[in-house]
């Protein structure tokens, strides 16, 4: 990795906290094996595929937690650009516009700037992984029946970033030299979703050709 891209990928630029998995447990090692393929060079077709024996349920949690962290971070480095002023709405080009909603405060789907919908997600993507009758940490607590459910919508929405990011400010991405690194996490991302059927191949139009 160039000493620029280190500087563009710093902990200083992370948008929020990383959440990590504790050492010994089922979600560590599958999080360390799931780092040493995609270090390894091995095809990111391969990587996303279910080991052999393991839960999927904890193969989803993985990943979700660790997209959640990867996507953090390339927000993180172009939120600066990311303003009300230059982003007064949430949308990948004229032909797609996100609204928000979280049924709490905004009960309804609610167009907002784009910086104050990264902020609502990454909250609300915090609160789920954060939670443990959702994605439990200890041995022997079972997921909830409606897991995957969830995982699906947290995975939709951080693909709405990524949607965001390329349309908007991949000149960004590219200035910094890292448009390599964020290629990389993005087909990383695509080939998980799509290995494993949780996104809706519709919501995966806007970045078609970047697949």
């Amino acid at each position: 990795m160039s000493i620029a891209l280190k500087q563009v990928f710093n902990k200083d630029k992370t948008f929020r906290p990383k959440r990590k998995f504790e050492r010994g447990t089922q979600r560590f090692e599958l999080h360390k094996r799931a780092q040493a393929s995609l270090n390894s060079g091995v095809d990111l077709k391969a990587a996303v595929q279910l080991p052999s024996g393991e839960d999927q349920n904890d193969w989803v949690a993985v990943h979700v937690v660790d997209f959640f962290n990867r996507i953090n971070l390339i927000y993180g480095t172009i939120c600066e650009f990311c303003t009300e002023r230059t982003c007064p709405v949430m949308s990948g080009g004229p032909k797609y516009e996100y609204r928000w909603q979280d049924d709490m405060k905004y009960k309804k789907p609610t167009a907002l700037p784009a910086p104050q919908y990264m902020n609502l997600l990454m909250d609300w993507i915090e609160v789920q992984i954060n939670n443990e009758d959702i994605f439990p940490t200890s041995v022997g607590v079972p997921f909830p029946k409606n897991f995957l459910q969830i995982c699906k919508k947290i995975l939709c929405r951080l693909f709405r970033v990524f949607v965001h990011v390329y349309i908007h400010h991949f000149d960004r991405i590219i200035l910094m030299g890292a448009e390599a690194h964020v290629n990389t996490c993005y087909k990383h991302f695509y080939y998980f979703v799509t290995e494993l059927n949780l996104i809706d191949r519709k919501e995966l139009e806007p970045l078609e050709i970047w697949a």
